[in-house]
C-alpha cells in the first residue's frame, strides 16, 4: 500500500512539474507543489509570494521577483495600481536595489518598461493614453509561457496584454532569462516583444526629454555614483548616447558598495540605431530611452523585440567588471541568449 501511494505522488510532483514548464492560464491549478519538491539550496528554484509574486532564487538566495498580479502600496493612490513588472530585484548579498511606488514617482516600479506618449489606433491623442502613468492603458497578465528553473539559471516567460476599455489592443512577450552568480556579478537577460493586435499603436518618448522604455528604479542608497563608457556622470542627463550605464551606490545601510548596470544589445535595431540615448537620474534612475524622439509604430503582424541585459554586482563600475560584462554580452553570437 505504501509502495502505491509513492508512486501516485511521484506521479503527482511530475504533473505539477510538467505545468510549471508549459505554462498556465491565470486561474488554472498553480505548481506550488513542484516547487517544494525542489531541493532547497540545490540550483534554482520558485517561490509564489503573496499578492500573485513569483520570487526566483539561487541557493535559497533571493534574485528577483516577477510581479504579475496587480500591485498597490499602502498610501500610495489608487489609480497607480498596476502588474507586470520587476521588483524586487536583489544585489548578491541578498540587499534590494529597486524600489515600488516611491513617493516622488508613484508610477516608478523596480524594473519595467512603459512610455508616457501612445496613441492606439486612433484612439484618444497621444497624451490622453500613457502607461507610464498607467492612464487609459494597462498591462495584463494572461498566461505563463515557461517557469524553468534548473542548477544553470532559471527562465521566467510570460505572456500579457495591452487593455484599454475594450479587447486587447496589443500582445506582449516577457522573458528574463537569469545566469548563476559569478564572483563580480550576475547577468539577466530581459527580452521584451510586442506586437499590435487590432490596429496600428504609435509610441513616443516624452515629448522634450525622450524618456520611456526600459526602465531601472534603484531603492533608497547613499554616495551614488552613475558611470558609463565616458566615466563618472557628474549630472543628470538627458540624450547622452552610450551602449551601457550603471549606477553603484550603498544600498540598505550597508558599508559596501554594490549597484547595476543595463546593456543595451549591440544589435537592437528598431527605431533609433544603437547605442540609445538614456536619461541619467541620481536620485535613482536608469532608462534607456526607446525609441526616445522618434515614433514607432507597432502593426498587427510585425512583432517588435528588444533586448536587454541587467548586470548586478558587488562593488563599484570598476569591481564589477562592468566594461568587461559588456564586451561578454557585446561579443555574443546573434539570436544568443
Amino acid at each position: 500500500m505504501n509502495g502505491i501511494a509513492l508512486t501516485r505522488r511521484q506521479l503527482f510532483v511530475a504533473s505539477a512539474a510538467a505545468l510549471m514548464v508549459q505554462g498556465e492560464s491565470r486561474g488554472a491549478p498553480r505548481p506550488t507543489e513542484a516547487a517544494a519538491a525542489q531541493p532547497s539550496g540545490a540550483g534554482f528554484r520558485f517561490l509564489e509570494l503573496p499578492n500573485e509574486r513569483l520570487q526566483v532564487l539561487e541557493a535559497d538566495k533571493p534574485v528577483l521577483a516577477y510581479c504579475w498580479g496587480d500591485q498597490l502600496k499602502e498610501g500610495a493612490p489608487a489609480n497607480f495600481k498596476r502588474s507586470c513588472y520587476v521588483h524586487p530585484v536583489f544585489g548578491l548579498d541578498g540587499e534590494e536595489l529597486t524600489d515600488d511606488f516611491p513617493k516622488d514617482h508613484y508610477h516608478h516600479r523596480g524594473v519595467s518598461w512603459m512610455w508616457p506618449r501612445m496613441k492606439v489606433a486612433g484612439r484618444g491623442a497621444q497624451r490622453d493614453i500613457d502607461l507610464w502613468a498607467v492612464k487609459g492603458i494597462r498591462q495584463h497578465f494572461v498566461k505563463w509561457l515557461e517557469r524553468r528553473a534548473e542548477s544553470g539559471g532559471a527562465t521566467v516567460a510570460v505572456e500579457n496584454s495591452w487593455v484599454m476599455d475594450g479587447p486587447p489592443v496589443a500582445k506582449e512577450t516577457v522573458r528574463l532569462t537569469v545566469r548563476n552568480a559569478e564572483a563580480a556579478g550576475r547577468a539577466i537577460d530581459v527580452e521584451l516583444r510586442f506586437e499590435a493586435l487590432s490596429g496600428p499603436i504609435e509610441i513616443r518618448g516624452e515629448i522634450t526629454k525622450g524618456y520611456g522604455g526600459l526602465c531601472f528604479r534603484f531603492a533608497p542608497r547613499q554616495d551614488t555614483v552613475i558611470t558609463t563608457p565616458a566615466g563618472k556622470q557628474d549630472k543628470d542627463s538627458d540624450h547622452l548616447k552610450f551602449p551601457w550605464a550603471d549606477l553603484s551606490a550603498r544600498f540598505a545601510g550597508r558599508t559596501e558598495m554594490s549597484g547595476a548596470a543595463v546593456f543595451i544589445h549591440p544589435r537592437q535595431s528598431v527605431g533609433r540605431a544603437a547605442p540609445n540615448e538614456w536619461t541619467l537620474r541620481h536620485y535613482g534612475f536608469l532608462g534607456p530611452c526607446w525609441p526616445g524622439m522618434e515614433t514607432v509604430t507597432l502593426e498587427p503582424g510585425k512583432p517588435v523585440t528588444l533586448r536587454y541585459r541587467l548586470w548586478i554586482h558587488r562593488g563599484d563600475a570598476a569591481a564589477g567588471r562592468v566594461a568587461a560584462a559588456y564586451d561578454a554580452y557585446r561579443n555574443l553570437e546573434p539570436g544568443a541568449r
